[in-house]
């Protein structure tokens, strides 16, 4: 019996297109592949230990001595979104997508922000949030302006240097602009972009802080919480969910941080999830089209896999998989449609072929399949093909 499941975020870590990709202007994505086939130094040998060859598009040699269940999983959400990724992974369908604003946004909207925080703004703007702090973090400094800007993710960015404008300001800003961003307007995600340093040398800081849609419906997280189970969110997952559905929360600095923190945690007694996001795959080198840096986050994470692995109970279950793609070898920074790949071990379970997933929601199905909770989650469990 399972009495405790390690479900670990690898954030932004796709594994190749699904049939609309295209419809996204993501043909030829396929984050890790690429990655992998791009990088001088990569190292996964205890992926493939668990049986990462088993993935079809990653094009790698098929290790014998497998260990882990493997497959992959479409996304029946439309976009590609933060938001939409995790909200079915843990059993809801995003059938309309989050609102975007290719352009910047609307004047009423940016007149209604500048009046509640008393301040202009300047940028509103699709960029990258290192290029923009680079382009206009002096303007920033000079004029105590935050700085607003977009992707084609349903975000409304505000960044701003913690000297200029305190934490507890921008915070606010933020809190003020989630108010507004509801209806017609909606949009998945309000976030705070902190940054430090001179005009040279700008910096993001980790007090980051995401101010995320109410989850439209019940959630696997839900399920566990009513039924007596902990739930423990490990880097911005209770941010993703507004804290619905959690127990216990640990913020983090970076995937080094969230990973120790997941393996902390696993040492200890509980019974029900760990649910952790690890970030920086996407936030630090999928969006800054950094090959090298998501080579060494991977390698980082492949580095770990072994201290994860023993500290494993006999009745522990990990699932690694990821939420979107986010492909740093195409000529946009931002994220990619792709499938995610599904990798479950545990010391007590078959080294199954998963195969091709209808839904992210498989594994929201599978965690409560696994406690014995009934739900009406979307999806189909893989219970009986691990155990």
């Amino acid at each position: 019996m399972i009495k405790r499941v390690i479900l670990i975020i690898l954030d932004s870590l796709g594994v190749g297109e699904m049939h609309d990709s295209h419809e996204y202007g993501d043909n030829g994505c396929n984050t890790f592949k690429n990655v992998i086939e791009k990088s001088s130094s990569i190292s996964i040998e205890n992926f493939k230990k668990l049986g990462l060859g088993r993935i079809e598009s990653l094009k790698l040699s098929k290790e014998e001595n497998k260990i882990a269940s493997v497959g992959v999983c479409n996304e029946l959400s439309r976009g590609k979104d933060t938001i939409t990724g995790h909200l079915e992974i843990a059993g809801v369908v995003t059938k309309i997508p989050l609102r975007t604003f290719p352009n910047g946004f609307p004047k009423k909207i940016i007149d209604e922000f500048e009046s509640k925080i008393g301040r202009k703004v300047i940028g509103n703007c699709v960029a990258s949030g290192t290029e923009i702090i680079d382009r206009l973090g002096k303007e920033h400094m000079e004029t105590g302006s935050p700085i607003l800007y977009t992707s084609a993710d349903s975000v409304f960015q505000i960044a701003a240097h913690e000297e200029i404008i305190p934490l507890e300001e921008l915070y606010r800003m933020c809190e003020i602009a989630r108010e507004m961003l509801v209806g017609d307007d909606l949009v998945g995600r309000v976030i705070a972009r902190p940054f430090i340093g001179d005009v040279s040398s700008f910096k993001r800081t980790p007090n980051r802080h995401d101010y995320a849609i109410d989850p439209p419906g019940k959630t696997m997280l839900d399920y566990l919480k009513e039924n007596g189970k902990d739930v423990i969110s490990v880097g911005k997952i209770n941010d993703i969910f507004n804290g619905f559905g959690i127990t216990d929360k640990f913020k983090t600095v970076n995937n080094l941080d969230g990973i120790n923190k997941t393996i902390e945690l696993m040492k200890k007694d509980f019974n029900g999830l760990i649910f952790t996001n690890l970030v920086d795959f996407d936030m630090m080198y999928g969006h800054r089209n950094d090959v090298e840096g998501y080579a060494r986050a991977i390698s980082e994470f492949d580095s770990k896999l072994p201290e994860i692995i023993d500290n494993m109970r006999e009745d522990d279950l990990l699932i690694l998989t990821a939420d979107h793609g986010c492909d740093p070898t195409t000529p946009g920074t931002d994220h990619t449609r792709e499938q995610i790949p599904l990798i479950v071990y545990s010391k007590n379970i078959k080294a199954s072929d998963l195969g091709c997933r209808e839904s992210f929601t498989d594994i929201g199905k599978t965690i409560l399949d696994l406690f014995s909770i009934d739900n009406d989650l979307h999806g189909k469990s893989f219970k009986d093909d691990i155990l």
